[in-house]
């Protein structure tokens, strides 16, 4: 069995979604101190919805998370992060060699098929470096460089080195031996990848050693040197009935979530925007109520709904100078914001028992299941590269939860028909 930490929601069904759709049966679960793991699925993977947390608290998460994967049994464990490098990265992965007693890892941050590449260690989202990207207005880990190896020497005590794209392209067996040297001297080795067939490759040199980490990429090339699995396929036994319409929850406001939202409203969706200002202030309440009550009429009766943050930059401004004003940081006006949209979602499926929820954005995928008590989903099917759909753990609730910056243009739109397609009024 292999045993996967992730630092957020999404991140954790990215990884799922990668194993499944290799032939693997993965569940995800919510971190708990002292939690149990039924051995039912190839792949047990623990949620630490650690990327926000402070250093101390992300490394305690995956050190208690690391020790329960372990004795549950696996054998193989990989330390899923953003694939962009933003979170707790150096600590988490310490944490994780702490509590195996090990003291070295495989790292990969490449995925071709979300734009994220690395060569001569310098890493990139969509051909850009990471400082020139999106990623560098980030307002909790804003990416000011683009060496893999300087910003992760900057997180951890251990040694770091990597290993560079033309290694790789010799093949698994050159490549395992610049590992296995690389492993006298460092604890860390990064390999860079730009294409599939790259993965491939570090997949079969990898394929030996206890631990891996980087983004979820890898995760679709191990299936392929690994024992095959044993269970069922997941998709094909999901019978769920649900008469309301989908309900949308959307938070995230990067330009993927803006276009796909967009685009679902254009589709004909209705949509209720948020107003974020109201919700520092003393109008809470009253918006939360204006929000349910409006959603609750259309999900009733049938109709798909879209609740969204609002993403007009002069509002988006408005909201930051209000949450100054009140001492409030970046990082909690963006909770509160989730925290908000997780409220309206729990009142929902209580007073309408929806079973179909889709969520854009990491903090507020992972609020929102907190609000919702999902402890963890069973990956059904992939929607789209590395987002998939979820049938919850002792619930009738299918889910989907998406990273802000994953999915085409149409996503929640297609998100939105597979859940259909998934049930039945």
């Amino acid at each position: 069995m292999i045993g996967v930490v992730a630092d957020d929601t999404t991140g954790a069904n990215d990884i799922g979604i990668m194993f499944s759709k290799s032939g693997y049966k993965v569940k995800v679960l919510t971190f708990e101190e002292n939690m149990e793991i039924v051995r039912d699925a190839d792949v047990v993977i623990i949620d630490t919805d650690s990327r926000l947390d402070s250093p101390n608290t992300a490394y305690d998460k995956v050190f208690k998370a690391t020790k329960i994967l372990q004795k549950a049994g696996c054998t193989m464990f990989y330390n899923k992060t953003c694939s962009v490098f933003r979170g707790n990265i150096g600590v988490e992965f310490d944490a994780m060699l702490d509590e195996l007693n090990e003291d070295f890892a495989i790292i990969s941050l490449s995925f071709p098929q979300n734009g994220r590449t690395t060569t001569n260690g310098i890493h990139k989202v969509n051909g850009k470096r990471l400082e020139d990207s999106e990623f560098f207005h980030d307002p909790v880990h804003p990416m000011i460089e683009s060496n893999l190896e300087s910003i992760l020497k900057k997180q951890t005590r251990r040694n770091v080195t990597s290993i560079y794209l033309e290694t790789v392209r010799k093949g698994p067996e050159e490549l395992k031996k610049a590992i296995e040297k690389a492993k006298n001297d460092y604890q860390y080795v990064i390999i860079d990848g730009q294409t599939q067939e790259d993965l491939t490759i570090i997949a079969q040199a990898a394929a030996g050693f206890r631990v891996l980490a980087g983004s979820s990429a890898l995760g679709e090339e191990l299936p392929k040197v690994l024992p095959k699995s044993a269970f069922p396929n997941l998709a094909s036994t999901v019978s769920i009935k649900d008469s309301n319409g989908v309900l949308i929850i959307s938070g995230s406001l990067t330009p993927q979530t803006k276009e796909q939202t967009k685009e679902l409203i254009e589709s004909g969706v209705f949509s209720i925007v948020v107003d974020s200002r109201k919700i520092l202030d003393s109008n809470y309440q009253e918006e939360l109520d204006k929000v349910y009550n409006e959603a609750k009429l259309r999900l009733r009766d049938g109709q798909d709904v879209l609740i969204m943050a609002e993403n007009n930059p002069i509002i988006v401004k408005e909201t930051k100078e209000i949450g100054k004003l009140k001492g409030f940081s970046e990082l909690i006006i963006s909770k509160k914001i989730s925290g908000f949209l997780a409220a309206v979602s729990k009142r929902l499926t209580d007073s309408l028992d929806l079973k179909r929820i889709v969520a854009a954005g990491g903090d507020t995928s992972g609020t929102v299941c907190r609000h919702l008590e999902i402890k963890g989903n069973y990956i059904v099917k992939e929607i789209d590269t590395g987002v998939p759909s979820g049938l919850v753990i002792d619930k009738e609730m299918l889910i989907v939860l998406k990273s802000g910056s994953f999915g085409k243009k149409d996503f929640l739109v297609k998100a939105v028909s597979h859940l259909k397609e998934l049930t039945t009024s």
